[in-house]
């Protein structure tokens, strides 16, 4: 069964009938799983033989109860190949003639050798510099002139509103975020927001994140009182300052009344942007205020050239001839829809640049574009390439449709899902969390997941585009492989049972569900977004493997300790997340306890000889016979001052430990380092973090860690100079050092990593005077793509990038302590024209006026072939 539905899943586009098939298969293999599961754990059960008459009476009812459940086994084994025998005489009966069209028949076991296993920095640029390759520096201008002219009276200290209108896909929220990047810099703005509404809004979250961003003060920090009562606080927050709002992705009238609310109509100078789809929506925007409205249009068949051949052959001028002219044929498809656009170039980077493929791609969107640019014409230009996908790619990607719109997903969490899920086998030499990783680095390549880059350009969360999240959802649906409940947009089938779960929950922890009661015995996964003190306990879950409370961006705050009081029945049970949950007692197995209230691991947890993660706060105590977690991969925080005496060397016995996070504290610090090098040499150790450990971290040619390092991230640890047996760390690709004294020598050593992706370097002076760091091509640094370089020196600067220097450096992030007022040198710019593939320079220092400092980096960035995005914030960002 497993194999019919991977080789149907390669078919291009199936027919009705075939779908229906499938649908029915698929049903049938689940419930023979959940059997198999059921039956296992009946057979796995072994009771030691009692004592006592009690007790053996006791044995005897458990052994009959056992009997019973293996003859209801017996029973359901017998109608489930009752079924499997009508189904196929069904398939038989109409003749359904599956797999005799050609398709691609990609499996699990070649999986690693048709994808790309890292991401592709030109699937990158899309989501970095947008403004750079849409061409929308013309809308983008005329928005900002909207925004900043004067009124009729001769002011522009009214309050102005421009609402940005168009279709999906036409690029609102990158234009209304260019503007607000340009706007909020210089332009004596108190206080800034940015926030997306989408489709089934929660209008006390909306007011929370308002308030959030306009005040600074973190997101939990909000919630008091009503969402009437906390418009009014926003309102007197903002009435004596001059703001700049973006108010994202409207989709109705009502939602706009409440949130206009919480906006004063004062001549403080401030600014509001509004997005939306509906033109009725953006008229009531804009004359809620003094406002305008900005319609959209598509981008025209040169800037429509310009992303697509930017995102596949990094630049228009390198497209080759011969395929010139069915690009040109593609792009009039497109309809300068940049959505559409950044699809079809996604699914065309993952094929061969050759005439006959490419022709093939664009007869397969067929003629709906040029017709009709609808919802429905850019669905097929989504199926082009979620047909395109292998098996596991596909159920990758409908993973994703359990988010609600426009959640920010966590990258780690998300290939934790994957593995709960059983998606991967390990293959080769590449275990189940690298093929995780490359999963995920295939879709962003295929445009069909965005990155979301933050402040520390760090690619650690993501997000899917609504539109792309709509079709996931439709093809979910179809195949019942997530019910949605508390979407109003979706409708729910009670007919079948449910698979996975997602409840998404408004501000009160109401959710909309069907009249007739959902078949939940056979979930295999419950995600609760929202707060909810209304959901049921756990018992009627019988297959669960993955159990999400603290869903990301939307914890659930509600008391839910008796509600998983049983859930250490859930034999089957993978993945549990209570992470943002008040829970203050472990009921059992557990995986992500964060920012919870446990700050004890009972004894028990020693048991759980199948635990691969555990996460935890790193103020937490572990038990005696850590030793015994034979399948523990990952640890994090471990705080050695709250550890007994035997920890050290109970972690040394954990044999397939690769991921390990640790605090080493003052208590620590007394032992020996031998104990210390104990652990952090197992032979599987790929990635270390130490904090407060420089004691152990000696600097002669003796190496103290694993040779086997992937990244080696050292917090708070600082040494005099670069370690010189960091030389012997040939796999290591991702390093964070301190070091007192900064040397050339010290940089050739790091220069000297083979392959080393991503450095930074924390360089902390001691009446240390005149000394350059120049980086040449003679220091090394061969493949590195991002450099974090932080200084504390207060007089001048001391970096020079020389020719030949980090050929392969794309992002660059500096940041000075300037003294405040001190002049720059005319034309400063670190020699960014010898970084030949530079895409951002993020500066920082601290200087009340730094204007000159990025006018001479804009003023180099200008005639860098790339053109760079400069980017110069004015406060020192410590870790």
């Amino acid at each position: 069964m497993d194999a019919f539905l991977m080789k149907m899943s390669e078919e291009e586009d199936p027919d009705v009938q075939d779908t229906a098939w499938m649908n029915e298969v698929r049903e049938l293999s689940y419930d023979m799983e959940d059997c198999i599961d059921d039956f296992m754990q009946s057979v796995g059960d072994k009771d030691p033989e009692p004592d006592g008459f009690i007790e053996k009476i006791k044995h005897s009812l458990r052994k009959l109860g056992k009997v019973k459940a293996r003859r209801r086994i017996a029973n359901e084994i017998h109608d489930l190949k009752k079924q499997v025998t009508e189904v196929g005489e069904k398939n038989a009966r109409y003749k359904t003639d599956v797999g005799k069209r050609n398709g691609r028949h990609k499996t699990v076991e070649t999986f690693s050798e048709t994808i790309n296993g890292t991401i592709d920095t030109r699937a990158l640029v899309i989501f970095e510099d947008v403004s750079k390759i849409v061409g929308i520096d013309v809308s983008k201008a005329k928005v900002i002139n909207l925004l900043t002219e004067e009124d009729m009276c001769g002011s522009s200290r009214q309050l102005k509103v421009v609402s940005i209108v168009g279709p999906r896909g036409m690029g609102k929220t990158t234009l209304a975020n260019q503007v607000y990047k340009e706007l909020r810099r210089g332009r004596g703005f108190h206080c800034q927001a940015f926030l997306s509404v989408s489709r089934s809004p929660s209008i006390m979250n909306i007011l929370r994140t308002i308030f959030s961003e306009v005040s600074n003060q973190p997101y939990a920090g909000t919630e008091e009182g009503s969402a009437q009562q906390l418009a009014i606080k926003i309102y007197e927050f903002l009435e004596d300052k001059r703001y700049f709002i973006v108010v994202d992705d409207i989709w109705d009238m009502d939602t706009w009344d409440v949130i206009k609310c919480a906006f004063p109509m004062t001549r403080m100078g401030s600014r509001i942007i509004t997005t939306t789809r509906i033109n009725s929506v953006a008229e009531a925007c804009s004359s809620s205020f003094n406002g305008h409205v900005y319609g959209l249009r598509p981008l025209d068949i040169v800037h429509s050239k310009q992303l697509f051949c930017r995102r596949l052959f990094g630049s228009e001028e390198h497209c080759p001839y011969h395929l010139q002219e069915v690009s040109d044929q593609i792009l009039q498809k497109c309809g300068g829809l940049p959505l559409a656009i950044i699809a079809i170039s996604g699914l065309l980077a993952s094929k061969k640049k050759t005439t006959d493929i490419w022709n093939e791609v664009k007869d397969s969107i067929g003629r709906a574009l040029e017709r009709n640019r609808s919802v429905e014409s850019m669905m097929k230009i989504l199926s082009l390439s979620y047909f395109d996908l292998s098996s596991l790619l596909k159920t990758c990607l409908l993973c994703l449709g359990i988010f609600p719109e426009d959640a920010i997903i966590e990258k780690k969490g998300l290939i934790r899902r994957w593995i709960a899920e059983g998606l991967f086998h390990k293959e080769g030499r590449y275990t189940v969390h690298e093929l995780g990783e490359m999963c995920f680095n295939e879709l962003v390549n295929r445009s069909l997941v965005q990155l979301v880059i933050d402040e520390h350009h760090k690619l650690n969360t993501c997000r899917v585009h609504d539109t792309i999240l709509d079709f996931i959802i439709s093809k979910s649906i179809e195949a019942n492989f997530v019910t949605l409940a508390g979407v109003p947009f979706v409708l729910v089938n009670v007919e079948r049972k449910v698979r996975r779960l997602s409840l998404q929950l408004d501000t009160h922890g109401n959710c909309i569900l069907p009249k007739r009661r959902l078949v939940l015995s056979h979930a295999r996964s419950l995600n609760v977004f929202g707060n909810s003190r209304e959901i049921s306990r756990l018992d009627e879950f019988k297959h669960l493997r993955i159990v999400e409370f603290g869903c990301w961006g939307s914890p659930y705050n509600g008391n839910i300790e008796h509600r998983i009081k049983n859930i250490g029945r859930m034999l089957h049970l993978r993945y549990l997340n209570l992470r943002g949950t008040r829970i203050s007692e472990l009921p059992g197995e557990m995986l992500d306890l964060r920012d919870t209230l446990i700050w004890e691991l009972p004894a028990s947890i020693v048991n759980l000889g199948k635990l691969v993660h555990l996460l935890t706060d790193c103020k937490v105590m572990f038990p005696d016979g850590v030793g015994k977690l034979q399948a523990l991969e990952v640890l994090k925080w471990v705080d050695f001052s709250l550890q007994n005496l035997n920890y050290m060397q109970q972690l040394g016995q954990l044999r397939n430990l690769r991921k390990l996070f640790i605090d080493v504290n003052e208590r620590a610090r007394r032992l020996p380092v031998s104990s210390f090098c104990d652990f952090i040499l197992l032979d599987k150790l790929r990635n270390l973090k130490i904090k407060n450990g420089s004691k152990f971290l000696p600097l002669g040619t003796s190496c103290p860690v694993a040779l086997s390092l992937q990244k080696l991230i050292l917090i708070d640890s600082p040494v005099r100079h670069v370690p010189e047996w960091m030389r012997s760390l040939v796999n290591l690709q991702e390093l964070r050092i301190e070091v007192k004294g900064i040397t050339q020598s010290d940089l050739c050593i790091l220069g000297s990593l083979p392959v080393l992706l991503k450095l930074e370097l924390e360089a902390r002076y001691h009446n240390s005077k005149g000394i350059m760091l120049t980086v040449s091509g003679e220091v090394g640094f061969p493949y590195l793509t991002k450099f974090r370089y932080c200084t504390d020196l207060q007089e001048e600067i001391y970096l020079k990038f020389a020719a030949g220097s980090m050929p392969n450096l794309e992002i660059l992030v500096v940041v000075l302590p300037l003294r405040r007022n001190e002049p720059l040198a005319d034309g400063f710019d670190f020699g960014i024209k010898n970084l030949p593939r530079l895409v951002t320079v993020d500066c920082t220092v601290q200087q009340d006026d730094c204007i000159s400092f990025e006018d001479a980096l804009e003023s180099a960035a200008s005639t860098h072939p790339n053109r760079p995005t400069v980017l110069v914030q004015q406060h020192i960002d410590k870790y």
